[in-house]
């Protein structure tokens, strides 16, 4: 599961979590690759029932620049973020950039080259913000957009920083901002999206977001769970307590 020695460090990796993605997955990596990035692709798998490993194997077999993590259960998406970094930074030529984004098309592979584009002018994070001017969300319910906004009023009163996305996970990390934060983070769920960012603020590391659209996922479930709402709500009291 590494690259050879002699390869040169790739430009940006894409760490994308699935369980249970095959309806998305095979056209997420064909449009990724279709964008001609110098990248490597990380699909950390919870073992899916489904079909999802079975597709990523056979479509490394056709480009060769894919990496397959599967794990044994479902374990959260903070520890998938955490576990795709630590994998990422062990390659013998680690990428330049780290992209994190969901395998459902919420986020638009599209917008890939803009977040590499804005994170090469000096940002070691870039966050794909639904709220900044030019950002919009769709196909939502209202529960959905108030437990968001909720979230995200939240994490801006915890951290203090002019950012108006704190809880989107289409992101672009610096090598360097992931290499400072990584020791940090202790997440399992959600909360690694605010914990993240926190991190990158105590660390006095530049952060920045770019518009983009996030579009609710049109094939498979959604993998959001009450439980993960309170592993963020615990997370948010837990630090503001230690700031008393």
């Amino acid at each position: 599961m590494t690259q050879s020695e002699t390869q040169a460090a790739p430009d940006v990796g894409i760490i994308s979590p699935t369980y249970c993605e095959a309806e998305n997955i095979g056209g997420l990596i064909q449009t990724i690759e279709g964008l001609n990035l110098n990248s490597v692709l990380l699909v950390i798998d919870d073992s899916s029932p489904d079909a999802t490993r079975g597709l990523v194997e056979e479509l490394n077999e056709k480009y060769g620049n894919i990496l397959l993590l599967t794990r044994p259960r479902k374990m959260g998406l903070g520890t998938a973020i955490r576990d795709g970094f630590e994998l990422l930074l062990s390659q013998p030529n680690p990428p330049k950039y780290i992209i994190t984004m969901d395998a459902d098309y919420s986020h638009n592979p599209y917008d890939i080259p803009r977040l590499l584009d804005f994170a090469k002018n000096g940002y070691d994070l870039v966050v794909g913000s639904r709220y900044c001017e030019g950002g919009a969300a769709k196909g939502w319910t209202v529960f959905r957009r108030i437990t968001s906004m909720v979230a995200n009023r939240l994490a801006g009163s915890l951290i203090q920083l002019r950012v108006n996305d704190f809880t989107n996970g289409f992101r672009c990390y610096s090598k360097r901002c992931v290499q400072t934060v990584l020791p940090k983070l202790h997440s399992q769920t959600y909360e690694i999206q605010i914990e993240t960012i926190r991190q990158a603020k105590l660390h006095n590391l530049k952060v920045g977001e770019i518009p983009i659209t996030f579009e609710n996922r049109k094939k498979g479930k959604s993998k959001l769970t009450i439980s993960e709402i309170v592993a963020f709500s615990n997370y948010i009291i837990k630090v503001l307590l230690k700031q008393k």
